[in-house]
């Protein structure tokens, strides 16, 4: 797991979005949010078709989500700082319930901080859009 120069000016809140993942990997939502705000805006893309104002739903959302799952996970592999905002880059790799394959991708999930609790999370699958949206310099590595 990698994490940019900037990361020391944000090393909690990275710390909180491992343990998020970590957290979601293992199934226990109560933990996913703990670093969230109550009135977080989580918003994905239209086609996943989910976008959640608040706790309640968010953690109605992630419960049923993660319900689908029969076994593997989303892990963060590196981590980039733009200002207010911690870019997550994660590797996904899943499979449903209902299904015998796994799905496998990435997509960043950019989560925007204000007094160290996240009051926005987006997910924008393009990784270089990911980076332009928030704000950073692209960085390879």
């Amino acid at each position: 797991m990698k994490a940019d120069k900037m990361a020391p000016l944000r090393a909690a809140e990275i710390e909180a979005l491992k343990e998020l993942y970590a957290a979601i990997n293992r199934n226990d939502i109560e933990s996913a949010v703990k670093i969230l705000d109550p009135q977080i805006a989580w918003i994905e893309p239209p086609e996943y078709g989910t976008t959640c104002h608040g706790l309640v739903e968010l953690k109605a959302h992630l419960t049923k989500a993660r319900g689908t799952w029969a076994e593997g996970s989303c892990e963060p592999d590196r981590f980039v700082v733009a200002g207010d905002k911690v870019i997550v880059f994660l590797n996904i790799h899943v499979r449903l319930k209902t299904e015998t394959d796994f799905r496998v991708g990435r997509h960043a999930a950019i989560f925007t901080f204000r007094d160290g609790v996240a009051t926005e999370m987006r997910i924008i699958d393009d990784e270089q859009e990911a980076l332009e949206w928030a704000g950073a310099k692209a960085s390879h590595g």
